[in-house]
């Protein structure tokens, strides 16, 4: 904790209460025993079809690469007649969502991932596999050469799809092991929880990021470990930004007409991310994460799945109640992001770099005064 007698002059920030709280390394989200099991148990959820999801996307990344038309991209490579059956009948996990994260995050970029899939080395590694695909397919040779750049945009989005699904391989083990702790009586306090999702995210930080794919016999290197990209820095801090703060508008509850000015003209001041996202609209069609929300409904723990039904509605709107829960999560890990990424350690004595952390921690409230923050916390 910092020294109260060299502790800074308190913030007149209109969210100092919380600026506070992280300078005490509190977290966002008020503790109690219910948040505690709700955010543990959500995240338990949450780790499983994070699981499927990245597994998915890795697969897809690596075998599905420059295939126009992938119609059994979400099978990961086990195809028959009864996992088709359930396909047709939507019994599974809804793979659409971790594209809908995906397209996010590539249209919002950040990141080393971003700034090396426009760079020339890139494209010269692109189009060495490009050419190992399609030697023997004059059709798609003579279009590649027609549109020079719509293969390398295919292979633009395989690299995000591996690298969204590496990113959330690390996650999924974090929230599994966080379960793990609290079934094991080691997690009692909300922060406890941030504090194991913030020592997950320094201990796997530097994790490297590479990506790989292979055309007949030869393997070839489209994100080398060479390059230095990580997990933290290249996939995980462009993921907060493109899904936690910005999102997408969702078609329906907002007008895409540019003379209504529902929508901002500039990217940096999108506000539809999941901290802003108002969890009643979830269970309406054309809502992504309602995919995910349903989802999550399937591996509830039981003692989660008991709170809901006691509820004032029961399971009528598990959905929603699944999404407010889903909320408060998030916010513990921005919290541990936030606190991860401090300019001084927490525990500074030094005036100087204590009037720095909290300048830094009062830009990411800036950017939470409109978001669901306080609803959580009512």
């Amino acid at each position: 904790m910092i020294n109260t007698n060299t502790m800074k002059k308190r913030s007149n920030h209109p969210l100092a209460e919380y600026v506070k709280r992280l300078q005490t390394g509190d977290s966002l989200l008020v503790d109690n025993p219910q948040n505690v099991l709700e955010v543990v148990g959500i995240l338990k959820s949450y780790a499983i079809v994070l699981d499927a999801y990245s597994k998915n996307l890795i697969y897809i990344g690596e075998k599905q690469f420059l295939i126009f038309f992938p119609f059994f991209k979400y099978f990961n490579g086990e195809i028959n007649f009864k996992k088709l059956l359930r396909h047709w009948c939507h019994d599974r996990i809804n793979f659409e969502y971790a594209e809908y994260c995906l397209k996010s995050m590539m249209w919002h970029g950040g990141g080393g991932l971003d700034t090396y899939l426009d760079t020339p080395e890139f494209k010269e590694k692109a189009e060495a596999v490009i050419e190992a695909k399609f030697k023997n397919n004059p059709l798609i040779s003579s279009i590649n050469q027609l549109f020079p750049d719509f293969l390398t945009e295919q292979l633009r989005v395989s690299a995000y799809y591996s690298g969204l699904g590496q990113f959330w391989r690390i996650m999924a083990d974090i929230f599994f092991t966080l379960s793990d702790r609290y079934d094991q009586g080691k997690i009692k306090t909300i922060a406890e929880v941030v504090e194991h999702i913030k020592v997950g995210l320094v201990k796997d930080a530097n994790t490297p990021i590479t990506y790989a794919v292979k055309v007949q016999d030869k393997v070839y290197e489209i994100i080398p470990d060479s390059l230095g990209l990580t997990f933290l820095a290249d996939t995980a801090i462009p993921y907060v930004e493109a899904v936690f703060f910005r999102g997408t508008p969702f078609q329906g509850t907002v007008s895409y007409n540019a003379q209504a000015y529902q929508i901002p003209p500039d990217q940096s001041r999108f506000q539809y991310g999941a901290l802003y996202a108002d969890p009643l609209p979830i269970g309406g069609a054309g809502i992504p994460p309602t995919l995910l929300m349903q989802d999550m409904r399937h591996y509830l723990p039981e003692y989660l799945h008991e709170v809901y039904r006691r509820s004032l509605r029961g399971e009528d709107d598990l959905r929603v109640q699944i999404c407010i829960s889903f909320q408060k999560s998030m916010f513990c890990v921005t919290s541990a992001t936030i606190l991860g990424l401090l300019p001084y350690a927490l525990d500074t004595e030094n005036i100087d770099e204590q009037k720095l952390n909290q300048i830094y921690i009062e830009k990411w409230m800036d950017r939470l005064q409109t978001s669901r923050l306080l609803d959580v916390n009512s």
